[in-house]
């Protein structure tokens, strides 16, 4: 009962609704609304105002935020004709949290204040808390501390817990983005034991989500993808609202550098606010999607996304948000090379309002905006200013954030002309980075991590050109690609849930497969399947202190006879390092990075157009035409300036774009061997194993392939061992093969998958054999030859890291890898296939067995020619 109030029948019906309201949101509506009409009935404006602050309260949880709105304002409206401040107080706590997820954080301080004037006790420590809550959500943090600090311990000592849980959880939130992470961590368990305690489910699972926020900050990816998933899955059962959950998943995403899946999460993130009306989130959950541009370097999606979340803020008068807003504009802007309207005046302020609001990180980047907008007006001292700000970080926070410091003192030793320093800074950055990279187990994650050191690596790289020394060139293009191959991925191979996962996915697949079944409930269920083995397999931790990989000296590569071409992009330019007979060179290729990829996609066009039967002779004509000069160009393009190598066979470590490039079918490639790999490094670690090449032998064909059964039975037949065909060649026999086998030889579909590439796959019997099914295995072939599509090309993500099945098997220890690039006719690859294991059997290496395979088809058809050109060889090579 409240004070001073007679009880009724209309105030007791409206106390339950009230009641109800908190526990049972969806139930409690009704009985409001039977409140408010026996509250009319009564002429009981008190109970009135019970009953509609009841009936907004329950629309609030279930996210229906305008009718809500309405409602709470009829209460106030209500309790004011009662002659009761205190009833209207009460009412505007939860109507300044409604117009808050509205987007008018404004109106609803004014509401708060007027809330906590009019409180006392309880009520009054309530009121203090929400007002905590909206000076955070506006990013006014230094107030919202200070208010969080009061009404937790006014709602302490008056015994609220429900509450006081509530508050623990904000405060908890606050100090994670100010890095203040065990006193985080210890707001949010108490938090979470006192929810436990009111049996608050919903409110329990939201806390575990703000505990892999935490996590997600502090750095402990596996244990913030734990806490996510299965705050997401409690969420859900709950009835409660996921947008948070999906911000949370879109920041934790950026924080690898996986930025296809973070722009899906903030975009999930941004139409679920929309559709909850949480006005007030949405253009936070576009500013995860202009980070997700810009780790993608699409400035203009950045720009488009920053404009419009800047747009928002302002609307909704949160200065530091706004300012935060202006940032990404900001950034586009400079990275797109346009004029920006921005003033220095504007720029200083905004670093101000960024630095005072006490986001640590969103101010480094501020200073390092600043500085090179500066840089661009010829201001050197006001960029000297900001580059030293912004190194000047907490050394002590995330990885991420010491990184960017160094990264910062780095660019002012580089204004300086201070060689050593800037080499200095960047290693530091890369230390960091790559320790951190380490504690991640997954594949997909630590190639993904690798766009945080783009920018050290680029400004090492750099340096390095600056000095015209090809030694130093030589280690930052080494230092800058492929290093988390390296390192095999963590899977334990006893996991029986996620081989049941597998398992499942496999017969999911071949049920789509059948005629006629492909029914939109299966490909749900694929889609469904393959999110659950993704998070399973990211969830097991790296090898914490594991060294990052260290580049191979030049004078520890043993080429012998071979020449070695390294290709390295640098501001938008090809550069290419030879070593031939000991001695290394550099040479600007004059060539653009994006030019020479247009030439390589004209290439994979052209034999695209030439692998499939159906075109007119005229139009195949027009594509061998194509693919003839387009070759030419480019081989002129790469090969033209290096005279130096002969008719030696070639050694190539190709960057970006290059990785996909059907090298055969180049003049300078045709006929010698060439073997391609993702760095000098790993080329060396896979040469310097002297094992044999061939050794047992195993032989598969996968289903729906006319030609690969014939093909299987003439390889095996050369080796003489029995090959795994039709309903033998299921995904086990062939794993089984895979972990036993020295050689293995592999004619099935393949399938390259863009999006997701740990999906990448090759079908066999029972469906589908996929990279995660690879990873597994505690050893792989020596050698592997795949007589798939697109088997050898991989995912290129930044800092040259490479995702696919080419990827796995050499990252997992194999040391020769025949692929093709490109999709090639079934029929004609056994030709090519027969006579390249007839070389192996002779005893020659897989490179020159390969190009001998290639110039042997020569003169056999349009069919023969692409069939032979989309094959190269990965690894050694020798």
């Amino acid at each position: 009962m409240l004070s001073g109030m007679n009880p009724t029948a209309a105030l007791d019906q409206a106390l339950e609704a009230l009641r109800r309201a908190d526990v049972d949101a969806g139930r409690a509506v009704p009985v409001a609304e039977r409140a408010k009409r026996q509250a009319d009935a009564e002429g009981d404006d008190a109970a009135a105002s019970i009953a509609e602050r009841a009936w907004g309260r329950a629309l609030l949880q279930c996210g229906n935020v305008d009718s809500a709105i309405s409602h709470l304002r009829d209460s106030v409206e209500f309790a004011e004709k009662s002659g009761s401040p205190a009833l209207a107080g009460e009412t505007r706590i939860p109507l300044a949290a409604a117009l808050l997820q509205r987007g008018e954080p404004h109106e609803a301080l004014r509401n708060i204040d007027d809330a906590v004037a009019s409180l006392t006790g309880a009520g009054h420590a309530r009121a203090r808390a929400q007002r905590a809550d909206i000076l955070h959500q506006i990013g006014r943090l230094t107030e919202a501390h200070t208010e969080y600090e009061s009404a937790i311990s006014l709602l302490r000592d008056g015994g609220d817990l429900l509450n006081l849980q509530r508050a623990l959880v904000n405060r908890g939130i606050l100090h994670t983005e100010r890095y203040v992470f065990p006193a985080a961590e210890a707001d949010l368990e108490e938090a979470r034991e006192l929810a436990g305690r009111l049996g608050r489910k919903l409110a329990t699972a939201i806390i575990d989500e703000n505990l892999g926020f935490l996590e997600t900050v502090r750095g402990d990816v596996p244990a913030a993808l734990a806490r996510l998933g299965r705050a997401e899955q409690a969420i859900g059962e709950l009835g409660g609202q996921l947008g948070p959950v999906f911000s949370d998943q879109a920041e934790l995403l950026l924080s690898v550098g996986a930025r296809g899946e973070a722009a899906d999460a903030a975009q999930r993130a941004v139409l679920a606010f929309e559709r909850d009306q949480r006005h007030l989130l949405v253009p936070a959950a576009r500013l995860l999607l202009t980070q997700a541009a810009v780790l993608g370097r699409d400035w203009t999606t950045a720009l488009d996304q920053a404009r419009q979340a800047h747009r928002d803020f302002v609307a909704q008068q949160r200065a530091e948000w706004a300012a935060l807003a202006q940032l990404g504009v900001l950034r586009a802007q400079l990275a797109l090379g346009h004029d920006t309207p921005i003033s220095g005046e504007d720029a200083e302020t905004m670093v101000a309002t960024l630095s005072s609001a006490g986001w640590p990180a969103a101010a480094l980047e501020a200073h390092l905006a600043a500085a090179r907008l500066a840089g661009s007006r010829a201001e050197a001292k006001r960029s000297r200013f900001h580059l030293h700000r912004a190194g000047a970080v907490d050394r002590r926070g995330p990885a991420a954030l010491r990184a960017r410091g160094w990264y910062a003192r780095a660019l002012l030793a580089w204004e300086d002309g201070n060689a050593q320093a800037t080499d200095r800074a960047v290693r530091a950055g890369l230390r960091i980075l790559d320790e951190h990279a380490a504690s991640l187990g997954a594949t997909d994650l630590r190639a993904h991590s690798a766009a945080h050191r783009s920018e050290l690596s680029e400004l090492g790289l750099r340096l390095a050109l600056r000095s015209g020394e090809p030694a130093r060139v030589f280690e930052w293009a080494e230092r800058g690609r492929a290093g988390r191959l390296a390192h095999r991925p963590v899977r334990p191979p006893d996991d029986p849930e996620l081989a049941a996962l597998l398992a499942e996915l496999r017969a999911t697949v071949r049920e789509i497969d059948q005629p006629g079944r492909a029914a939109p409930d299966l490909r749900h269920r694929q889609s469904l399947l393959e999110r659950r083995i993704r998070d399973r397999a990211r969830l097991y931790p790296g090898v914490p202190g594991q060294p990052p990989a260290t580049p191979v000296k030049v004078a520890d590569l043993d080429l012998g006879d071979r020449a070695l071409i390294e290709f390295a992009r640098a501001d938008g330019a090809l550069h290419a390092l030879s070593l031939v007979g000991g001695r290394l060179r550099l040479r600007a290729l004059g060539a653009a990075d994006d030019d020479v990829a247009e030439l390589v996609a004209r290439l994979a066009f052209a034999l695209r157009r030439l692998a499939h039967r159906t075109g007119s002779a005229q139009s195949r004509a027009a594509a061998l035409t194509l693919l003839q000069r387009t070759a030419e160009v480019l081989d002129r393009t790469l090969f033209g300036l290096l005279p130096e190598i002969g008719d030696r066979p070639l050694v190539l470590v190709p960057t970006g774009s290059l990785h996909s490039v059907p090298w055969s079918v180049l003049p300078s490639c045709s006929g010698r061997p060439v073997t391609v790999s993702p760095s000098a490094t790993l080329w060396h670690a896979a040469a310097e194993r002297r094992d044999a090449v061939l050794g047992t032998v195993a032989v598969a064909a996968g289903p729906g392939l006319a030609g690969a059964h014939d093909e299987a039975q003439a390889v095996a037949a050369l080796h003489g061992v029995a090959p795994l065909a039709g309903e033998a060649a299921t995904v086990e026999a062939v794993l089984k093969a895979v972990g036993t086998a020295d050689t293995l030889h592999l004619a099935a579909h393949g399938r390259l998958a863009v999006d997701q590439p740990l999906f990448s796959d090759l079908r066999l019997h029972d469906g589908p054999l996929v990279v995660h099914d690879l990873e597994r295995l505690d050893r792989v072939p020596r050698t592997v030859v795949l007589a798939s599509c697109d088997s050898g090309r991989s995912v290129v993500c930044t800092g040259d890291e490479l995702l696919g099945l080419s990827a796995t098997f050499m990252g997992s220890g194999t040391v020769h890898l025949i692929a093709s690039v490109v999709p090639v006719p079934d029929a004609e690859t056994r030709p090519l296939m027969v006579e390249f294991h007839r070389g192996l059997a002779r005893g020659a290496a897989p490179a020159a067995a390969l190009a001998d395979a290639q110039k042997s088809l020569r003169g056999n058809g349009l069919e023969a020619l692409v069939a032979a050109a989309g094959f190269g060889c990965f690894g050694a090579g020798h």
